[in-house]
Order: C-alpha cells, then sequence, then structure tokens
C-alpha cells in the first residue's frame, strides 16, 4: 500500500513521503533490469569502453559517464581512434559526448588540438575545496615514451577542466604505473589527498604512493613520511609477508576498523600478496597485509595444480611430490607441459595466492562494519590454491582482521559449463538493486570464452543466491561496471563495459558499454552529503548510517577504486525496504568526527551541507544546482 507521511523540519517545511509499505525485495522470475543503451544513444557515441567512473561533473543534479578503452592519445579527427569519451547525462534518458569540448582531455605539451592528452586512469573529487570535482588522470608510461604526464585538472564547476600547476610531485613521467587511484583524506585535514597504486614497469614491481594534497591542485609525495615505503623483489620472506612492492591492478581507501582513518589497499595481480595498510591517525601506516587475512587466503594445497602434477611425474624423488597424484586433465608428455610451475617459487605463499583484479569495500551484513569482495582470475588448471572471488568478513577488530566464509557457504558460486574454464573476475560492484535495504554484488567476469557477468542478490545476511540471465543483467565479457540513478527514478541503474580480448562467438559486435535500466522501484532515500568545516567539501571519506525499521545500513563515501579507477556516484543510495522514513547520521571526515542527523522522509533526494540546521529537497536539479 502507498502512503504519504509529512515529516516536519526546522523551518516548517512538510514533505510527504512517498513510500509502498507493502514493498517486497526481488524475487526469481521478476525481470530486474532491462537494457536501454540504444534508447540512451550510447552506442552512437561510444564504440568501445571498459574502465568507467559515474559522476556528475558539471554539478547539473544528473550523473554522468566517464568511459576509457585503452591508454593512448585520442585523435579526435574524423576517422581518429578515440580512448576517452566523457558523456554529459542531458536528463532526457540521453548522453552528449562533451569529452574535447571539456578539456579533460588537453595536453600540456601538445600543439594539435584534435590529438588529446594519454590517460586511462580517471578519478574525481575536489582538491581545491570550490564545489565542484576536480580529476586525476594517470597515464602508465613504463618506459617514459611520453612526453605528458599524469596530473591534476582543475573543475570551473560547469564541466570546463584545465591542467593544474605543474609544480606536483605527482607529475612522474618514465616508470609511473598507476593502475589504480582513490582519492582520500588520510590526515582528515580537509583536504584531499591521493593514493596511487603501483604496477610493474620494466624493473618489475613497483612501490605505490600516497600524495598529500595542497589544496591547489598540487600534491606532495608523502609515501615515505607515512611509512608505507616497500622492497624491491629481491627477497622471498619480504614478498610473502607483504613487505615488498605489490603488483597493483586496483587502489581502494576505506576505513575498515571504525575509527575514522581510511585505510589502503591495493589489488595485486601476478599471484602477488594484496597490500592493507592500516593507518594509525598520526600520519603514519602500519603494514597489516598479511594479518589481516587480505594478501591471500591459507589454502596452499598446491597437489590439484595439473601443471605441478606433470613437474612431479617427471620428478618422482623430490620430496614434495611423494603423494601427489596423477595428472588428469591435461596432457604431459613432457616436463615441458607443466607451463604454470616453476618449482622454485611455486610452492611458496605469495605464488598460491591470487591474481586480484579489483576489491569492493561494502557493509554487506549491515552490522556497521565495512566488508571487502575481492575479484579474482583463476585458471581451472591451477586447482584450489588459487585464491577466487569471494567476501571477506569484518571481524569489527581494531586491527583489521577479516575471515573468508568460502564461497560455498555464502553462495557466491557458479556453474562451469566447460571443463577448460576461466574465472577472469577482474571488476566488480556492491550495490542494492531492490531497495530492500541489502546490498548485492555484481562480478565483472571477462577476457575468458564462455564469460559473463554475475549478479547475486543477497537473500538473508552474508546468503547470496544467483539472478538468471532472464531476470537481471545480460552481458558477456564483462570489464568494468558502475551504478547510480541515471535517471532519478529512485532506484540504483547499472552500466557496464564489453571485454574484447580474446573473443570468439561469445562476444558482441559493438563493444559499446551497456546500461541497464532498473525496473524494481521500492522505497528508498539518497542523500548528497557536502563538507563543511574542517572536512573536504566533496566528503570523500564520509560516513553515512540510514535506520529504517529493523535495517542498519552504513556507507562509506567512495574516492575512487577498481582497476584504472572505477568511481560510483557521490550520491548515496539506500534501498528502505517497506520503512517510509530514515534516520540519517553523517560522520564528517575530521579528527573529531562530528556527527549531522535528520529523520528523513522516504522517496527523495536530499543535500545534507555540514553545519547546516536541516537537510535540503533536491528532488529536482535547480538552476542554482547547475
Amino acid at each position: 500500500m502507498v502512503v504519504a507521511l509529512s515529516l516536519l523540519f526546522a523551518c516548517n517545511h512538510k514533505v510527504e513521503a512517498v513510500c509502498d509499505t507493502t514493498a517486497q525485495p526481488w524475487a526469481p522470475g521478476t525481470a530486474a533490469f532491462v537494457d536501454t543503451t540504444d534508447a540512451w544513444g550510447i552506442t552512437a557515441v561510444l564504440p568501445e569502453g571498459v574502465r568507467i567512473a559515474a559522476v556528475d561533473f558539471d554539478h547539473d543534479g544528473w550523473t554522468d559517464l566517464i568511459v576509457r578503452k585503452g591508454s593512448g592519445a585520442d585523435d579526435f579527427n574524423p576517422d581518429g581512434v578515440r580512448q576517452v569519451w566523457m558523456l554529459k547525462n542531458t536528463g532526457n534518458k540521453t548522453f552528449e559526448d562533451v569529452t574535447q569540448a571539456s578539456g579533460l582531455v588537453q595536453t600540456r605539451y601538445g600543439d594539435d588540438p584534435m590529438i588529446g592528452r594519454p590517460g586511462s586512469n580517471y578519478v574525481f573529487g575536489d582538491v581545491d575545496n570550490d564545489g565542484d570535482l576536480d580529476a586525476y588522470s594517470g597515464n602508465p608510461d613504463a618506459a617514459g615514451t611520453s612526453k605528458e604526464t599524469s596530473e591534476i585538472l582543475l573543475n570551473d564547476g560547469a564541466g570546463h577542466f584545465t591542467l593544474a600547476s605543474d609544480e606536483s610531485d605527482l607529475r612522474v613521467g618514465a616508470g609511473d604505473m598507476p593502475f589504480g587511484a582513490a582519492f582520500t583524506d588520510y590526515d582528515r585535514d580537509g583536504v584531499l589527498d591521493l593514493y596511487v597504486a603501483q604496477y610493474d614497469d620494466s624493473d618489475g614491481p613497483q612501490q605505490s604512493h600516497l600524495y598529500h594534497g595542497r589544496g591547489d591542485g598540487t600534491f606532495e609525495d608523502t609515501t615515505s613520511d607515512a611509512n608505507l615505503t616497500t622492497l624491491a623483489w629481491s627477497n622471498i620472506a619480504a614478498i610473502n609477508t607483504g613487505a615488498s612492492h605489490s603488483r597493483s591492478w586496483a587502489a581502494l581507501a576505506c576505513d575498515l576498523n571504525n575509527d575514522g582513518g581510511p585505510e589502503l589497499l591495493a589489488a595485486s595481480y601476478g599471484r602477488a600478496p594484496n597490500a592493507l595498510w592500516v593507518n594509525q591517525n598520526d600520519g603514519t601506516y602500519t603494514n597489516r597485509s598479511l594479518l589481516s587475512g587480505y594478501a591471500y587466503d591459507e589454502n596452499t594445497d598446491w597437489s590439484d595444480n595439473q601443471s605441478a602434477r606433470c613437474w612431479c611425474e617427471f620428478n618422482p624423488d623430490e620430496p614434495d611430490c611423494v603423494g601427489v597424484p596423477p595428472v588428469d586433465l591435461i596432457v604431459c608428455d613432457t616436463v615441458e607441459d607443466a607451463f604454470r610451475w616453476d618449482e622454485t617459487f611455486d610452492r611458496e605463499a605469495f605464488r598460491l595466492g591470487g591474481n586480484s583484479g579489483a576489491t569492493q569495500c561494502a557493509d554487506l551484513d549491515n552490522d556497521g562494519w565495512m566488508d571487502l569482495v575481492t575479484s579474482e582470475i583463476v585458471h581451472w588448471d591451477v586447482g584450489q590454491s588459487s585464491d577466487p572471488s569471494e567476501i571477506l568478513h569484518n571481524l569489527q577488530e581494531s586491527d583489521v582482521t577479516f575471515d573468508r566464509p568460502g564461497n560455498d557457504v555464502t553462495g557466491l558460486i557458479r556453474e562451469h559449463e566447460r571443463t577448460d574454464w576461466n574465472d577472469g573476475d577482474i571488476t566488480g560492484s556492491t550495490f542494492d538493486f531492490d531497495n530492500d535495504g541489502w546490498t548485492d554484488v555484481w562480478i565483472g567476469n571477462s577476457d575468458y570464452p564462455g564469460s559473463r557477468g554475475l549478479l547475486f542478490h543477497q537473500d538473508a545476511p552474508l546468503q547470496f543466491s544467483p539472478v538468471s540471465i532472464p531476470d537481471g543483467v545480460d552481458n558477456p565479457r564483462s570489464h568494468g561496471s558502475v551504478t547510480a540513478d541515471f535517471d532519478r527514478d529512485g532506484d540504483l541503474d547499472f552500466v557496464v563495459g564489453h571485454s574484447s580480448a580474446r573473443c570468439d562467438s561469445d562476444c558482441r559486435e559493438n563493444f559499446s558499454v551497456h546500461l541497464f535500466e532498473n525496473q524494481l522501484n521500492g522505497n528508498f532515500v539518497q542523500v548528497e552529503v557536502v563538507g563543511g568545516e574542517g572536512s573536504n567539501r566533496s566528503a570523500i571519506g564520509a560516513r553515512v548510517d540510514v535506520v529504517a525499521g529493523d535495517l542498519h545500513e552504513t556507507h562509506q563515501v567512495d574516492g575512487g577504486h577498481g582497476q584504472f579507477g572505477a568511481q560510483d556516484d557521490l550520491v548515496q543510495h539506500f534501498g528502505l525496504g517497506t520503512a517510509c522514513e530514515a534516520e540519517v547520521t553523517v560522520t564528517w571526515p575530521t579528527p573529531a568526527r562530528p556527527t549531522t542527523t535528520f529523520t528523513l522522509p522516504a522517496g527523495h533526494r536530499w543535500r545534507i551541507v555540514q553545519g547546516a540546521e536541516e537537510p535540503e529537497l533536491i528532488d529536482v536539479p535547480t538552476e542554482d544546482s547547475q
């Protein structure tokens, strides 16, 4: 039953709730999404893209898209190859390509206005606290072949960008491999900082960096001062304990022990330990990669690795080979068939972990503590020692610690239709697609034949069931994903990319990103938080708690995550189940951690400004917000 509920605010404005007291969670047989890519005009402007961010870059109240294909330079000539698309949401269910006019890919050294600056990693935050979202553009350049570097671009408030000063430490140049980036205020001084997780260059794994923001768009490298220095890959013991450089494919900043200070994480590819650094709230960090349980899981049994079994058949007297079963899934005529096994290193702990693509941070079980969901590449012949994509449940300790319930317990399992299967899980998303107040999980499976994205609905705390393709999202080779209420109708829509790697008959003819509109509706409240005195203006790192009936949900405002800079809308969306109002508490990201609490009626979007006496209703974008 739909009811109207009026709540009274300080200045006697009454706002009615838009609420259905009989709202039910999604159930099998109900189509949750419909593919409206063509209707939004995306395929007409965007031929291919796998790196996606969803933010309101022109501050008009409608969430826009920033999509990237690769790391080359944009050629805006009629027959030129494009790499970056800045797509403005017009508010009429269409997107407009404004990339060149926006200045996002302007060059510092080029003299051809039709050729843009290379850059593949983009995250957004208000670095100068002037009320709009600025951009970090990361340019991987292992060999130093480009004059252009990674850059900060400042927004004029209408979505037009200019290069910040060249006097900034993040303009590294040769050897800069920024595969992951996240804005965060690690010291909570009210100015955004930037964590950049580095992949390999020609010399191997590289040092990741923490840059302290000066508030004017320039940054100072404070990696050493923050105790984040790691070691080169020369000592096996150091690598096994996570003391060496990560091989980062993604970055993340998230408060995992509820003390207000954001932890820093790097998801590492190439069977290298994932990195987790605990904020000491004094400007420094402590390495807790291994002790937290994030570096890799505890399963080190390599005896079902087909290549290891092959090697043991040719080396039966090797002590570790005693009792190892014979090969049963591959041909092993020569020791060269053991192509995935190195007898010197592959029994070491760091080689018995995973190939991590990205990590999501979300309070999955509504206990007020942020959990993790990892995305991992696993090959059929490697065996159970390779870490799968799974949930890491937060054990609520000040010294951050997780357990891994296992996919057979949580339900994040899949049926492999091929014997030679590959789980190419590189990206993912966490979001409440049916507004029942419980976070659901998307695993972006890509790059291998038979791969497709997988959507799981949370039926009970940490209990998930798969959503069928007809009911959910039909997207093969899914790489890159973001969520936002693009059409402002009160539910979260979903944009997902398509990898073109190793394509066969299961790839789409057109590699455009696809937009899936949510069809479920349901009760919700949306909150835009704006920092004030002592906080960064975009409120990145703020904690938002919502209590609605029996639900208690917790979000943190995200400053970018994932591979090459995924980022969901900064507007926080909460499903409310059957509740018609919500008590919303914002904990601001300052050392004192002040809070603001309002009781808000369902069915609306609100702006909460730090220090304001009441919230602002922003259901319909106004000229003042544009």
